[in-house]
């Protein structure tokens, strides 16, 4: 039951309906307030809610999906490995060594050619056409086949140090790949040039008969 108070002015005042009154005031107040809120489009948040820290925010570039095209992890996308590259660059230097040291190709048509002149000169007596037909041709064979050898070596030699201008730009070359594809080169021109000088007799040439 309320407690009757009299205020300064003389009035009466029951304590216990000034109390409903203030409760009522104050919870139209926060209906009032929630009200606002809800049509603002913001949710207050409940008794023991934590409100969400800034810092819990993805940044801009958290979020960014990696691209699958992206394996050397710098996140610009994958090229070119240069296995091909270094494919060639191999083969190149190989052929070289082979257009000067010779190969089995050059060897059995060098002997094809010395068989051919034996059966061409097998009744003859002139030496000078003995030894043109017996040795000569079979030694421009020889130097002919290491000269196609060469010349292949230097085409791809050649490739793959242009290789790069036609590929992705700013993803330089392999020290390594230049450096055999170089070796290559200069062995491709080494070969053909003494398969030239040996093949027009200029250097190992057939022995004067007179």
């Amino acid at each position: 039951m309320g407690t009757k108070t009299v205020d300064e002015t003389g009035v009466k005042t029951d304590k216990h309906e000034t109390d409903e009154v203030t409760e009522a005031a104050e919870s139209t107040g926060a209906a009032k307030e929630a009200e606002a809120a809800e049509a603002a489009g913001t949710d207050t948040p409940e008794d023991g809610d934590t409100p969400k820290d800034a810092d819990d925010t993805p940044e801009s570039g958290d979020d960014t999906p990696v691209d699958a095209d992206d394996r050397d992890g710098t996140g610009t996308p994958a090229g070119p490995t240069g296995v091909g590259q270094g494919t060639g660059a191999v083969v190149s230097a190989g052929l070289g060594i082979v257009s000067l040291t010779g190969s089995w190709v050059g060897t059995v048509a060098s002997a094809r050619e010395s068989l051919i002149g034996q059966l061409q000169t097998s009744s003859s007596s002139d030496v000078g056409m003995l030894i043109e037909k017996g040795y000569g041709n079979a030694w421009q064979a020889t130097a002919m086949w290491g000269g196609i050898f060469a010349l292949v070596a230097l085409v791809v030699g050649v490739v793959v140090l242009a290789r790069p201008a036609f590929g992705a730009p700013g993803r330089p070359q392999a020290p390594w790949i230049k450096s055999v594809a170089w070796a290559g080169v200069a062995l491709g021109v080494i070969g053909l040039l003494l398969a030239v000088l040996k093949y027009t007799n200029v250097l190992l040439g057939l022995p004067s008969t007179g």
